[in-house]
């Protein structure tokens, strides 16, 4: 128990987390306050470019998760979106939102554990939209895991808005440290581990945020890593034989995907000169149809 001006508080009030899209309706109020302005400090700036020509590290990523009915905007919708903005040099939260989206069925109830009726329950989803867009119009880039999969749901003419920032895939675009231990191409919930993060739920947008975030928070090379992703990437064939296919997929390389009978990944031309086997250009990421999630 904790004793304020002599009163007694109870401990669990203090963990109650506000729901800040509640507050938008009308709060009845004995006399109204104006508050002082306050002018917000600037996010300092990330790290400088390593090298010439390299790209400066964002100051402000939004960390993105969506949870759909289908692969793809062709069988189903977005029925989620959490988001968190975070801000890099300071490695911190400044934001998050989640909000479902109304839909009239879910096929992929069974994986996301969202019911088709809980959509379509009265809850301020424009408002957690416009939220968002705020949110996206701060940030620097997007990160996401997986986010080939991720970015497709975000066009011109859908439900949610088109993204007009980089992008950066925290699956493929990220080479983590090596003494992480991890895969190439690690799960949310591998990374998380491997930074010390507690995995106590899955399949919820704003639960694989926190994830990434927390790992954020705990990596010390994070512009490091941060600009590497953000260097222009292009999609390389691994001029391997049969008995050396080992080779590519220890290296993040994916067979039949998206090129049939290739193994292939997305490197910048510095990676792909870091590896210790051959690769050919095939052609720009961008010309190829977005991948979807596994």
């Amino acid at each position: 128990m904790w004793q304020v001006h002599g009163g007694m508080v109870d401990p669990s009030d203090q963990w109650q987390q506000r729901d800040l899209l509640g507050l938008l309706g009308t709060p009845v109020a004995p006399a109204p306050i104006t508050p002082e302005p306050v002018t917000p400090e600037p996010i300092q700036a990330s790290a400088e470019p390593t090298s010439p020509g390299a790209v400066a590290a964002p100051r402000a990523l939004l960390i993105l998760d969506t949870e759909t009915t289908g692969l793809n905007p062709d069988q189903g919708q977005c029925i989620e979106v959490g988001a968190i903005l975070f801000a890099v040099a300071e490695r911190a939260v400044l934001s998050q939102v989640s909000f479902l989206l109304p839909c009239e069925h879910n096929p992929a109830q069974a994986i996301n554990g969202i019911a088709a009726e809980v959509t379509r329950l009265q809850q301020p989803w424009q408002a957690g939209l416009t939220c968002f867009a705020a949110m996206v119009e701060h940030c620097d880039a997007v990160l996401a895991h997986n986010a080939a999969f991720d970015r497709q749901w975000f066009t011109a003419g859908g439900m949610l808005p088109p993204i007009a920032r980089p992008w950066i895939c925290s699956m493929e675009d990220i080479h983590w440290p090596a003494e992480r231990q991890l895969r190439p191409t690690p799960s949310v919930r591998d990374l998380a581990l491997a930074y010390g993060v507690p995995v106590w739920a899955a399949h919820r947008a704003l639960t694989d945020c926190i994830y990434l975030a927390q790992v954020l928070e705990r990596c010390e090379q994070l512009e490091q890593l941060l600009q590497a992703a953000l260097e222009p990437r292009q999609l390389f064939r691994a001029k391997l034989g049969y008995n050396e296919r080992h080779q590519a997929k220890q290296a993040g390389f994916r067979w039949n995907d998206p090129v049939p009978g290739a193994w292939t990944r997305r490197l910048s031309l510095r990676e792909a000169r870091a590896l210790p086997f051959a690769v050919q250009a095939v052609e720009t990421a961008e010309a190829l149809p977005e991948r979807n999630a596994a």
